[in-house]
């Protein structure tokens, strides 16, 4: 699946958000996450190896450190925010370029979002796959994911897990790709 046309006229690689939503539609809360699932930690890891990753500062600031094998672009209005082993952009649309530079250098055929939760409001109408995992929980929280909407999402695959050792609840990885 191909991308949207960049400026420059190259096309970009596809924009895959990655997230773990409660029943609720909680992806977190006081910026930290609200689970314990050590098989969605794997899963995240297995995504986003090899690509560059957009995230917002709060997320940066939640991981706390480059994530190894993957390039971090983190977006913030902050125009004094530094952040050692990332590249710092003020606007989505230098966050999107930056990041097909990025993908073109790593040979990545996929560009994630990673967070947190103003971002994905922002950028969901840009992106082209869900990568969604849906933990059976509902706990309170301040940052939501918005609602995916049928009309405008095919769901293509859905795995149903029991919680497995680390894991605090049950889960399931579902991917989504635009209609």
């Amino acid at each position: 699946m191909a991308g949207d046309q960049s400026a420059g006229g190259r096309v970009r690689p596809p924009l895959a958000i990655v997230v773990a939503v409660a029943r609720n539609g909680v992806i977190g809360g006081d910026n930290k996450l609200l689970w314990k699932l050590r098989s969605d930690m794997l899963h995240f890891r297995a995504i986003t190896m090899g690509k560059p990753m957009i995230m917002g500062r709060r997320t940066w600031d939640s991981i706390g450190r480059p994530l190894p094998g993957r390039q971090s672009i983190v977006v913030t209005r902050d125009t004094s925010f530094q952040a050692e082993g990332a590249h710092v952009v003020h606007n989505i649309p230098s966050a999107l370029l930056l990041a097909q530079d990025v993908a073109e250098r790593m040979k990545s055929e996929e560009i994630v979002l990673a967070g947190g939760g103003e971002l994905y409001a922002q950028m969901l109408p840009q992106c082209d796959v869900l990568h969604v995992t849906e933990v059976d929980l509902a706990p309170p929280g301040d940052a939501l994911f918005p609602k995916i909407e049928p009309s405008q999402w095919r769901e293509i695959s859905r795995i149903a897990h029991q919680p497995g050792q680390g894991d605090e609840a049950a889960f399931s990885f579902v991917d989504y790709v635009r209609c």
